[in-house]
């Protein structure tokens, strides 16, 4: 007998004291993610080394690259008796002096739950230090790996961006979410550039971990991005927001100059907002779209078509931060697909505008429970392990963090008229395999 699924309601509040194979990432993990998209950073985790290393690994197998990443190396020691200058001062002088080669143009300091608890005052290290410096509080006990991100490209502009009331007319900001992939950042920002826009990202992982072979890899943050840059920055006259959690950076950014244009979109997946998207930069430019944009919308409409047959039959359940799952979702439903459940890392306000039967914030152990009635899972590599579980064959495509299953997580492109067209016949192929072949 089928057991009553459990109706979980969407909280801010965790529903539960413990969470139980979790989806959720911490927050210095986006962090540290996001200082790897600025060129030239050395990023610095302030925690024991055990937080770096779960970290570096962590990435490394996801991206399958040498991850730049160092620590401060708290022990019990100076946890108990350094204030925190002592640590990250000692760190920053043995590695540049062992170093001696590299040449870092900002320094990316982020705490975690260990330093925060602690106190320790990061904000007063950067007098201390010659270097440019950025400093951010993101400690893992509240938010998750897409506030630690966001989190991360406010302070920078905080920090840095020095304010003005000129724009340039075709400067463009483009503030993408966690989940977006390095070549899906690449992809965004040749579509603004076709309209004439000078285009930025704010991180800007396209050149960072986009998996090219070359000199240096591993030693400092090879992101598309300067810090000379993100001074500049509040010349812009657009800034675009992908994803709800990078708001917060956007609102930073109009401090420093208001004339600033902001722009929002949940995501870039499927064709209604990528029709407004489209619409949006056509509307400041007064510049039609190119004919390969044209043929990708086509292809997108075709595909829809073409995949409706097995999507529009289908019931799925998605796990994931809360931007990524908005895109998939709306993806899905545009092709007549039935959502059964969206399972977030954390509690975001884009999650209210997901119109899924269920949608809240949980961990595996919830989302087990809907597994068992839906045809095709979007979830990372730990779902895997519970879906061989089960009687039913559901199938499963891999997307978020972490993918250790697959090789090129950071080519996948799921974004626009060309990423959306991929997605969907990805998910109709694998329902075909599923439905027909088990």
């Amino acid at each position: 007998m089928m057991e009553a699924q459990k109706n979980i309601e969407l909280s801010r509040h965790e529903h539960k004291p413990l969470q139980v194979n979790p989806i959720k990432h911490s927050q210095p993990m986006g962090a540290a993610l996001a200082f790897m998209g600025i060129r030239n950073c050395l990023p610095l985790m302030h925690a024991s080394q055990g937080c770096a290393s779960y970290t570096k690994v962590f990435f490394t197998r996801h991206f399958n690259e040498p991850i730049a990443m160092y620590n401060t190396s708290v022990s019990d020691i100076t946890a108990v008796l350094d204030g925190g200058d002592y640590s990250v001062l000692m760190s920053i002088e043995n590695i540049t002096q062992k170093n001696s080669s590299m040449k870092p143009e900002l320094i990316g300091l982020h705490t975690t739950g260990l330093t925060e608890t602690k106190g320790d005052d990061v904000r007063s290290i950067g007098t201390h230090v010659e270097i440019p410096y950025c400093y951010v509080n993101t400690p893992d006990f509240e938010g998750g790996m897409e506030s630690g991100w966001a989190l991360t490209a406010k302070a920078l502009i905080q920090q840095h961006t020095v304010a003005v009331e000129d724009v340039k007319p075709n400067k463009l900001l483009l503030l993408p979410h966690v989940s977006i992939q390095p070549a899906e950042i690449e992809k965004v920002k040749e579509c603004c550039e076709s309209f004439g826009f000078h285009t930025l990202a704010l991180p800007d992982l396209s050149t960072s971990l986009d998996g090219c072979l070359s000199d240096g890899q591993g030693k400092l943050g090879t992101g598309a991005i300067g810090i000379e840059d993100i001074r500049e920055l509040a010349s812009c006259s657009t800034v675009i927001t992908l994803g709800s959690s990078m708001k917060i950076a956007a609102e930073a950014l109009l401090k420093k100059n208001p004339n600033i244009t902001h722009l929002h979109f949940d995501h870039l997946m499927g064709l209604s907002m990528n029709d407004n998207f489209v619409a949006s930069l056509m509307k400041i430019r007064q510049i039609d779209p190119t004919p390969l944009l044209k043929r990708w919308r086509g292809r997108l409409q075709d595909a829809m078509l073409d995949s409706h047959f097995l999507i529009g039959s289908s019931t799925f359940v998605i796990t994931g931060e809360p931007d990524m799952c908005a895109g998939i979702c709306e993806t899905l439903q545009s092709a007549g697909g039935t959502v059964n459940a969206v399972i977030a890392t954390v509690y975001s306000p884009v999650l209210k505008t997901i119109k899924a039967k269920n949608v809240f914030v949980g961990d595996l152990e919830d989302a087990q429970e809907y597994f068992k009635d839906a045809d095709l899972v979007i979830g990372n590599f730990h779902a895997e392990r519970i879906l061989h579980s089960q009687k039913k064959h559901t199938g499963l495509i891999l997307r978020g963090f972490p993918n250790y299953e697959e090789l090129g997580n950071q080519l996948k492109n799921d974004q626009l008229y060309e990423g959306s067209t991929y997605f969907l016949f990805e998910v109709a192929n694998k329902l075909r395999e599923v439905k027909h072949y088990t």
